[in-house]
């Protein structure tokens, strides 16, 4: 954009820049015959009053047009090497990226220029004038998102089931069911999060008096103190917005301690956490 200036003569008028490129400094020149190019300035000098208003002007429709070219460029490029994938789909605007959501995916797209999620359709519009960006990604792109069909991150969670030792398999089947040992007589709050042994900061909203039984906390949990009768306590992860209003710690916890205030290093982590769960589940909702 242009800056309001003199020129050597202390002309009134504006500099003028932009990326160069041979036509657009031809319609330039045309449209305006008595800039001069400023050594100085590294730039053009464009006299007069209104320069500035009128070197803007221009520099939108000349922007306008490269992207209507660019675009007409792309589009003949697609149509003479198309990308054929289940995963893009022609549209008069673009193409349109549809996939399983992935980490990588969105950040590969996040590379290519003019690449804009759309959340009504839940999906990524890569303009044509980004065509020769986006082919070189794809390769990455599709094979994220065909690792992450739904298919075959079951299959992934089945075979890494079956590789692990029962002792794995067991303490996976406890996380899942969300709940961890606790003194019958040193309950937590419920409601509020506190720090655990095995899962970190959690939320336990329900005891109801459950006994752990003696096998399971040999299995599961061995290195809990012995001699104690534990009932189950039920949880449930922390919000970031509970985790922000949670005062940390002021002293260390007790050391055969099942719960605990969280420390303020402890709190940092599981914030970070919760809101990388939080931001993950909007962009599943159609939300990048």
């Amino acid at each position: 954009m242009g800056e309001s200036g003199k020129d050597a003569k202390e002309a009134v008028g504006t500099t003028a820049s932009f990326p160069y490129d041979r036509m657009s400094v031809q319609h330039f020149r045309e449209q305006f015959p008595r800039a001069r190019w400023s050594d100085e300035r590294k730039a053009w000098f464009i006299p007069g009053k209104m320069a500035s208003r009128r070197f803007e002007r221009w520099l939108e429709r000349e922007n306008a047009a490269i992207s209507v070219h660019a675009d007409a460029r792309g589009k003949d490029a697609f149509q003479f090497d198309p990308i054929q994938s289940p995963y893009l789909r022609v549209r008069p605007e673009g193409l349109e990226v549809v996939t399983p959501y992935s980490r990588t995916i969105v950040a590969l797209l996040r590379e290519i220029p003019f690449a804009a999620w759309e959340p009504s359709r839940k999906a990524w519009i890569v303009p044509f004038r980004s065509y020769e960006e986006l082919r070189k990604r794809w390769a990455g792109i599709e094979e994220a998102a065909r690792r992450n069909e739904p298919e075959q991150r079951k299959a992934r969670a089945a075979e890494r089931r079956e590789s692990a030792d029962p002792a794995t398999r067991l303490r996976s089947a406890e996380r899942r069911r969300r709940r961890h040992p606790l003194h019958g007589d040193d309950l937590p709050p419920l409601e509020r999060p506190v720090m655990s042994r095995h899962h970190g900061i959690v939320v336990f909203d329900r005891c109801n008096g459950e006994l752990v039984a003696p096998e399971m906390l040999e299995g599961v949990y061995p290195e809990f103190p012995q001699g104690h009768d534990y009932v189950w306590g039920y949880w449930r992860p922390a919000s970031l917005e509970e985790l922000i209003r949670t005062w940390p710690a002021k002293a260390a916890p007790a050391e055969n301690a099942l719960w605990w205030q969280p420390s303020i290093d402890e709190l940092r982590i599981a914030r970070k956490a919760a809101k990388g769960r939080e931001e993950g589940a909007r962009r599943k909702a159609g939300e990048p």
